[in-house]
């Protein structure tokens, strides 16, 4: 019952979470004016290309993965990787961080992998993606400074004009956001110390961690690696476009607004419900565009971009029901 009751509070927590933070940000929304904004105003061909920029991650994930693999003795076929990548995303969808899990559970079922090694490549993959993000982060804030102060000059915005715009709920959805990025950082140090009590398991998480020194072709893994981030940018990018309100935007505020919401992700909440939406519409309206289309933006845009997750999902489910097993990570 205890076991049961833990279970049902990962699931309910970062979903109430999320419905909350979405509630405050959509209560007063005229979803007629809304509707009738996707159907005519938002342009499908550059959402399509879009969502092709959204695959290439997934895709680059998994081939990166693959190679972080072969060292530790483990070869999963290639198209396994993808399908796990792609249920791992989904999978994140219900129970927010449970998709690196999903992922090394699948490859052991599916082709024999090591769960423990494969869950230490894992590790490796965010140390990888995390040093990525600061430095794209960095970069976008230094980029971005000239132009922002620029824009503060010209409008006569001071901080004290910006810091007006957050009510006093504003200021307590980013306290929450925040304090949940600080839970989720003890609920994963706690879980790392529990698996210190096994040392043949902690053995196999470090193997995996150092497999990238073992790496066959390093540029290549790096490649990998800037692809996944490149495509990630993309995709939010290129979506700009959709909408006249968003489309003379320039890239640098685009980046710089898509790391914000990529720090924003980090909440626990399903593909970041709530928070991305709060930080991406909060850039918007800083760069001039209108609070009602950022938060136009920020909806439509996250709604269909989760809805390709859940697709690919299912694709990968299939693929793999239909694949048959490999014990034993054999060759391939």
């Amino acid at each position: 019952m205890k076991h049961f009751l833990k279970l049902l509070i990962q699931v309910l927590a970062p979903f109430a979470l999320g419905l909350a933070i979405l509630w405050w940000m959509y209560r007063g929304t005229d979803w007629a004016s809304f509707f009738s904004c996707v159907r005519h105003e938002l342009q499908w061909g550059w959402m399509a290309l879009s969502l092709l920029f959204g695959i290439v991650p997934q895709l680059a994930r998994a081939w990166r993965w693959k190679m972080s693999l072969e060292p530790l003795g483990e070869h999963p076929r290639r198209g396994t990787c993808e399908d796990a990548i792609f249920l791992s995303y989904a999978a994140s969808l219900v129970v927010p961080r449970v998709g690196e899990v999903t992922r090394c559970g699948t490859l052991k079922k599916a082709d024999g992998v090591s769960f423990t090694r494969a869950l230490g490549t894992v590790v490796t993959e965010r140390l990888v993606d995390s040093t990525l993000m600061l430095l794209f982060t960095g970069l976008a804030f230094l980029l971005q400074l000239p132009m922002f102060l620029r824009f503060l000059s010209e409008t006569g915005t001071d901080l004290d004009d910006i810091l007006a715009r957050f009510t006093g709920t504003g200021y307590l959805v980013t306290f929450v956001c925040l304090l949940a990025i600080a839970c989720t950082a003890g609920i994963l140090m706690r879980r790392y110390a529990l698996f210190r009590k096994g040392k043949d398991l902690l053995q196999e998480v470090w193997q995996g961690i150092l497999s990238l020194r073992r790496v066959e072709n390093l540029p290549l893994y790096l490649l990998y690696s800037l692809m996944i981030w490149v495509g990630y940018f993309l995709h939010f990018y290129i979506a700009f476009f959709c909408f006249d309100f968003t489309a003379t935007l320039p890239l640098g505020a685009a980046f710089l607004i898509f790391c914000v919401g990529t720090f924003a992700v980090l909440v626990p909440t399903p593909n970041g419900a709530g928070p991305w939406h709060f930080a991406v519409k909060t850039m918007l309206v800083l760069y001039g565009v209108a609070e009602p289309k950022a938060i136009l933006f920020a909806l439509a845009v996250h709604t269909i971009q989760t809805a390709l997750v859940v697709v690919l999902g299912g694709f990968g489910w299939l693929r793999l029901n239909l694949r048959p097993k490999v014990q034993n990570g054999g060759k391939h």
